[in-house]
């Protein structure tokens, strides 16, 4: 199990990248696995990161000797997997139009329907602090609380999921969300969709997709 987590890490990773959501060797992947966690590691294209490469660690931070450095954001993946059990995966990125509206310290507020993928009425945006520190993974958490993602101030983004291809899914999402926006505002200021309107739309996401339909015939 742990050498699958280990492939589907890299693959995601490397998704990340190619879909432009991380300059460079910023961002960082992790996933949920059965002493704690697999995260990316420290300082190394993602094009070259290889299975071996991520880094098992355990839920208070152990690392097996022999192993690479982990990324420097590892107490953010633990801390926000620590504090939810129902979230497998983390996305964190640096993505052009999520990090230029958490330069202004800006939530992104319900300017289109689609923000109800990520958990709430808007995503927000944690305070700010240093990158890798227990006081940024704190902060996180607190923002995290009732949602699937947030900004980190002066910083980037994070997405969850119940597995890495929906963490990457909501990633992407956001930072859409954060490219309208942004566009919008250029223009002028941007409708926001009120609560009664988002509580329709989540009901209405309950029937989108390739539902079952129930029929009194089998065919």
């Amino acid at each position: 199990m742990t050498m699958r987590l280990r492939d589907d890490l890299v693959v995601t990773a490397r998704r990340m990248s190619e879909l432009g959501l991380t300059p460079g060797m910023s961002g960082n992947v992790s996933v949920r696995s059965p002493v704690g966690l697999i995260v990316t590691p420290s300082g190394m294209p993602y094009s070259e990161i290889i299975p071996d490469d991520t880094v098992e660690m355990t839920i208070d931070g152990a690392i097996r000797p022999g192993q690479k450095a982990p990324s420097t954001e590892w107490r953010l993946h633990r801390d926000i997997l620590a504090s939810r059990s129902d979230v497998q995966a983390i996305v964190h990125t640096h993505s052009l139009f999520c990090t230029t509206l958490s330069c202004l310290r800006r939530p992104i507020p319900a300017i289109h329907y689609m923000v109800v993928l990520a958990g709430g009425d808007e995503i927000p945006c944690a305070e700010y602090a240093t990158f890798g520190s227990a006081e940024l993974a704190l902060n996180a958490v607190a923002s995290l609380r009732g949602g699937n993602a947030c900004l980190l101030a002066n910083h980037g983004m994070i997405a969850l999921g119940s597995t890495l291809a929906s963490a990457l899914r909501l990633a992407a999402e956001v930072e859409t969300l954060a490219a309208q926006y942004w566009h919008a505002a250029q223009l002028g200021t941007p409708h926001i969709l009120d609560r009664e309107e988002l509580l329709k739309v989540r009901g209405r996401f309950g029937e989108y997709g390739q539902q079952r339909t129930r029929t009194k015939r089998s065919w």
